[in-house]
């Protein structure tokens, strides 16, 4: 089983992410857990600031390192299981499907979800973390690359899924860097479009050279630059 804790501003996001379909599924049957910590608790003011005006001026508001901190270390201590510290910043690496499987192996993964201008800059000097973006483009704060995250390495916990091979399959997935091909199913003909024939001869060789070859074309067309990194 892998725990996840994600330290928010704003808890009430996920409410319908874990209590839908899969996700909720594997948190019932005990596969998974995610632990919602609102960063607030550790304000040190009446108002509850978690923020405050960055030294030298300019817009936005930073998170404060004498708060954030003091969250982290309060919930790594929630339990004696080692915990990955997980940063969502666009200065971080770039979020793909290698880096799902090997946070898949972790036990405990602490995510961390700014806002605003971001974190005091101190939080990375004083707390190992691994800074992560899940891409190119700015975002209100860290939750939406957070529910990324736990997606993405869900899929990957064995029993998760109901069948072991659909994750293994995936577009991107370890020793794959094909996309996947195209799917098919009832009915066998809509607005004159049709099935290929192979699908439907029950010649599991042939379907499965069809579905390489498929794969092969796809990935050619849509993104070429998944076949230049492999040679």
């Amino acid at each position: 089983m892998i725990r996840f804790d994600v330290l928010t501003l704003f808890p009430a996001i996920f409410d319908g992410f874990l209590s839908e379909s899969i996700l909720e599924d594997a948190i019932n049957s005990g596969k998974l857990s995610i632990h919602l910590h609102n960063m607030r608790n550790w304000a040190t003011d009446k108002h509850a600031s978690m923020d405050d005006r960055p030294f030298g001026g300019g817009p936005g508001m930073v998170l404060k390192v004498s708060c954030v901190v003091p969250c982290i270390e309060a919930v790594q201590q929630m339990t004696t299981q080692k915990a990955d510290i997980i940063m969502f910043s666009p200065q971080g690496k770039k979020y793909n499907q290698k880096l799902a499987e090997q946070l898949a192996t972790k036990e405990r993964l602490i995510l961390l979800c700014g806002r605003y201008e971001g974190f005091d800059e101190r939080v990375t000097e004083l707390v190992e973390v691994e800074e992560v973006s899940i891409g190119d483009y700015v975002l209100n704060g860290g939750e939406v690359a957070a529910m990324v995250l736990i997606e993405s390495v869900m899929r990957l916990v064995p029993g998760v899924l109901g069948d072991c091979d659909s994750s293994r399959f995936d577009s991107f997935s370890s020793g794959n860097r094909l996309l996947d091909c195209g799917h098919y199913t009832r009915p066998r003909e809509f607005r004159g479009l049709g099935v290929p024939e192979v699908l439907l001869n029950g010649n599991h060789a042939e379907i499965a050279k069809w579905r390489e070859a498929n794969s092969l074309q796809r990935t050619a067309s849509k993104r070429p630059d998944l076949l230049e990194d492999q040679n």
